[in-house]
């Protein structure tokens, strides 16, 4: 049966098990051996990470080709209107490619979501806003460069979800091992 850890990733923290420089790493989290990162999230993103040993695991959720989506909550400078929403929904051209349409809405600030430290810098005359962005490639650096495309900068960036796999239950640099194998987890993907 395949090890397969869900992990609430910090902000700060690498999608690895070596620190480096000032950021820190998932070894002082996450006591499991043998296991890998399936879909890397930056050291300045947090939210939901898969670590598998299973190697068809990590090709489902880090190969575009398999269209898994994401979920990510974007806080971005400024209000962005539906017409800054439709260049995203439609597809945006970046320096080294043309991101896929994105589904992408205004929300509220996500219910139970956790103070980052550090904090985001907080201009009072300058606010921000909430994204919920839906991706199936992944790209380097991808949400962040898309919301800066149409003028509107992330701040902050969490994902939320990988498929129908959620944080729900899941708290700020806590981890948990999820039961079954490749199969099981692939039902949950496709729910």
């Amino acid at each position: 049966m395949s090890s397969i850890v869900l992990f609430n990733k910090p902000y700060g923290v690498l999608s690895q098990f070596t620190p480096e420089g000032k950021w820190r790493a998932l070894d002082e989290f996450i006591p499991v051996k043998g296991v890998y990162v399936a879909g890397r999230l930056d050291a300045d993103s947090e939210g939901l990470l898969i670590l598998t040993d299973d190697g068809k695991l990590q090709a489902k959720i880090a190969d575009p080709k398999h269209k898994l989506e994401k979920t990510y909550w974007a806080q971005v400078e400024g209000v962005p209107d539906e017409a800054a929403l439709d260049q995203l929904r439609a597809g945006i051209k970046l320096s080294d490619f043309i991101a896929q349409p994105a589904k992408v809405r205004l929300i509220d600030e996500p219910a139970g979501l956790w103070q980052r430290d550090p904090p985001i810098r907080f201009r009072a005359a300058i606010p921000t806003s909430w994204l919920e962005i839906r991706i199936s490639e992944g790209k380097n650096r991808q949400v962040r460069r898309m919301t800066a495309a149409i003028g509107y900068p992330t701040l902050r960036l969490v994902r939320a979800a990988i498929g129908a796999v959620t944080l729900d239950g899941l708290a700020l640099g806590q981890w948990r091992r999820i039961d079954g194998g490749y199969q099981d987890l692939q039902g949950r993907f496709n729910e």
